[in-house]
């Protein structure tokens, strides 16, 4: 998110969930949601997710972006980053391509990191045993 000047901002950070706030079900957000209250169910978005210091996520959330610096007890599923934040508390499994955690940051759960390079041509292990074999292997004249 571009920080040039207010109404760019503005445009862009589409849902806020104020502190004293509570919301049960599916969140589906067409731009990006900070959530400084409580949300319960599930969280999808087509840009970022922020969970303030005071917000507390009980959902999954699937998102390009997650910024975790409350409590998240759930699932995050992004396409490019999620970054948990000093204070934060995550408790749940996490699918990214990059991963920043803030020395001071609490985290419990699986992390598997999506690759979307090319394949460079390098041979995986089974693949170099095959040929490995194969070699060893006598010829019959």
């Amino acid at each position: 998110m571009k920080k040039t000047n207010n109404d760019e901002v503005d445009r862009h950070m589409n849902t806020i969930i104020g502190k004293d706030t509570i919301i049960t079900g599916t969140l589906d957000i067409k731009g990006a949601l900070r959530v400084d209250g409580t949300v319960k169910g599930k969280v999808i978005s087509s840009d970022c997710v922020t969970v303030g210091a005071t917000g507390h996520v009980e959902a999954d959330i699937q998102a390009k972006t997650a910024v975790i610096a409350g409590r998240m007890d759930g699932n995050v599923d992004t396409s490019d980053k999620i970054e948990l934040q000093a204070k934060c508390e995550m408790n749940g499994d996490i699918k990214t391509k990059s991963l920043v955690i803030e020395q001071g940051a609490v985290f419990c759960g699986a992390c598997s990191m999506k690759d979307d390079k090319p394949d460079l041509g390098f041979l995986s292990e089974p693949e170099q045993e095959k040929e490995i074999v194969a070699a060893e292997e006598p010829e019959d004249f």
